[in-house]
């Protein structure tokens, strides 16, 4: 049975409310820009058709958690953020952050965002590993996913292509045990 979270998770200058229908313009504007796709690994933009197949899946899946991060400042919506292939049984979760709006990154909102989400993964949902799979290539990505506690585990060579070459693709993880040493005044 699906976890459903109906409250938003609430940070100090984000929150993350649970995605919904009138989210899909967003997430369709976003995934025209073809920088940010190359940056995520997205390999096509998604028509507002495919976006609505998109919603409708993601509200069948069982083990998916879609949020939408939400600068708390003027309610503006600034990406998006969900856990996804959630394994219950074995207590762990992938996970991904996409701020989209190109104006709102780099100013710390995804690593509130992860934070919230990581919480919410570990002390609500209880797993114990969060895992991301980063594009070798995107250096941002990499520190940002250092920076909230999450170490490389392992590379899949030469795994995305885009623009004609091949990137590796890097899988990094956290434990919780891991994200409660992170997570404490002092390692901030």
């Amino acid at each position: 049975m699906k976890s459903v979270m109906r409250k938003s998770l609430v940070g100090e200058r984000v929150f993350l409310r649970p995605f919904g229908k009138r989210d899909l313009p967003h997430i369709q504007r976003w995934s025209n820009d073809a920088e940010l796709r190359k940056l995520t690994g997205e390999v096509a933009p998604i028509s507002q058709t495919g976006a609505e197949k998109f919603y409708k899946e993601l509200l069948a899946d069982e083990n998916r958690e879609w949020f939408t991060i939400v600068l708390k400042k003027g309610r503006r919506v600034i990406g998006e953020a969900g856990l996804l292939r959630m394994f219950r049984p074995w207590r762990n979760t992938d996970m991904t952050i996409i701020i989209g709006e190109k104006d709102a990154r780099g100013k710390g909102y995804g690593k509130e965002a992860g934070r919230l989400l990581l919480s919410y993964a570990f002390e609500h949902l209880g797993f114990h590993r969060v895992s991301v799979g980063v594009v070798g290539f995107n250096k941002n990505a990499l520190r940002f996913w250092k920076s909230l506690g999450f170490k490389k585990e392992g590379v899949h060579r030469d795994e995305y292509f885009c623009d004609n070459e091949y990137s590796d693709f890097i899988m990094m993880s956290i434990l919780e045990n891991e994200f409660r040493k992170c997570s404490r005044p002092s390692a901030r």
